[in-house]
């Protein structure tokens, strides 16, 4: 599914790029493994070829994906009714999907009630990680870097 020098997106983790398919014995049983470095948080991961599709791992997205999440991100509409055990649980899911629609849709919702009132600290930390992983994905996509990429998603939240 993937090789040696992709760009991918780790669900919850952000993006990275494949730097090797490693056999490896572990706990007595030998497989291959993606060997995955994601720079956002200083990692490297193992994922056995075979769960890949259960880690919901991706490549990065295309040019007109990443600009329909920006029209998403800028237009979109929040819903502000939801209580905070409700939205957490909807972002976290969002998150656990990995798909940049919803990832955009969690960072934008997020920046747009933080600007109302104060976050509490688990949605404050959700928004972080969940900019974080937009901001590394756009920056791929776009060829630019983290100021740029962050600029451009703070234009007009």
């Amino acid at each position: 599914m993937f090789k040696v020098g992709d760009n991918i997106i780790y669900p919850m983790h952000g993006s990275g790029v494949i730097e090797g398919i490693e056999e490896k014995e572990i706990q007595g049983q030998t497989q291959k493994y993606y060997v995955i470095k994601i720079p956002m948080n200083a990692l490297q991961v193992l994922i056995p070829i075979q769960n890949i599709e259960k880690s919901h791992i991706r490549s990065i997205a295309d040019k007109l994906s990443m600009a329909a999440a920006l029209d998403i991100f800028h237009h979109g509409e929040s819903d502000l009714s939801l209580s905070w055990k409700q939205r957490y649980k909807i972002n976290s899911d969002k998150m656990k999907s990995g798909k940049l629609r919803e990832g955009a849709e969690v960072v934008r919702d997020l920046t747009r009630m933080q600007n109302d009132k104060t976050l509490n600290s688990s949605e404050k930390q959700m928004l972080v990680n969940a900019k974080k992983i937009l901001v590394g994905e756009l920056r791929l996509i776009r060829g630019i870097t983290e100021v740029q990429a962050t600029d451009l998603l703070e234009m007009t939240v």
